[in-house]
């Protein structure tokens, strides 16, 4: 599931492959944006901000975010690739390598002096080099009686938290993930924490909360409905949970480390 770590990954792919080389091939298959050709132009840099991933090209940025199902995926020239042809969003080529983004959520171009309007309302970034833990955590002690597992997912307070880490960043804080913000215990701790996590894991391949990298115990909580907590022994809860019927996440958490409030 990709999550701030994937995408800060992803984004040092991509730039190894494409910043400082001029593109070859600009292949966009979204139909918007099917007649926009970037050949010829140079590839000034790929960041990450939060989830979100930002190609600049000339005056041009490319933005792009994996959502669920997306990823990108970088080749040799004449490579064959992994994923299926009809999968591909946008095709990116130099004399070397081709980068394909495969079932992005979101593929558009926008000028580059406008990113703002796709990423400006996002909070601190967890991974970005402006990370300001001070604002993450006023923006946190906002949400009020939102519960926390709701707040940690809202990218306008900070970015990079996804479905794994809002439930581990819970059970490492005993929290359990229904409790309203207002509530919960230290904030700047919490914080702390998630910035932390996200830290360790971005030059990871396979991410890691416990600090045990066998199979099966990598996540105290996040898909364990009915293991065996690994600190406890009680059975973990997975429940659906979300502000908005139909748009639920699962919910992972040990009723004995993460008593309600």
């Amino acid at each position: 599931m990709p999550e701030g770590d994937t995408v800060w990954q992803t984004a040092r792919r991509l730039d190894a492959a494409l910043t400082g080389r001029t593109l070859t091939e600009c292949d966009i298959r979204v139909p918007r944006y099917a007649t926009v050709d970037l050949s010829g132009e140079q590839v000034d840099a790929v960041i990450a901000r939060g989830k979100h991933l930002l190609t600049r090209v000339g005056e041009h940025t490319i933005h792009t975010h994996l959502k669920m199902e997306g990823v990108w995926h970088v080749y040799p020239r004449g490579a064959r690739w992994k994923r299926p042809v009809h999968q591909a969003r946008i095709i990116l080529g130099t004399e070397e390598a081709v980068a394909v983004g495969f079932s992005l959520g979101i593929t558009e171009v926008i000028d580059r002096a406008h990113e703002d309007d796709v990423v400006g309302h996002l909070g601190p970034d967890l991974l970005g080099p402006d990370w300001d833990a001070a604002t993450a955590v006023t923006n946190l002690a906002a949400a009020g009686d939102r519960p926390i597992g709701e707040a940690l997912l809202d990218q306008r307070i900070m970015a990079g938290i996804g479905n794994v880490y809002r439930n581990e960043i819970c059970f490492l804080r005993g929290v359990d993930p229904r409790t309203p913000t207002d509530h919960v215990p230290d904030l700047p701790k919490l914080v702390d924490l998630a910035h932390r996590l996200l830290q360790a894991n971005r030059s990871r391949a396979v991410r890691v909360t416990t600090g045990d990298r066998r199979p099966g115990r990598r996540d105290w909580v996040y898909g364990r409905g009915g293991k065996p907590c690994l600190r406890c022994g009680t059975l973990i809860v997975a429940a659906e949970f979300g502000a908005e019927p139909g748009r639920e996440r699962s919910v992972f958490y040990c009723p004995n480390c993460q008593p309600s409030r």
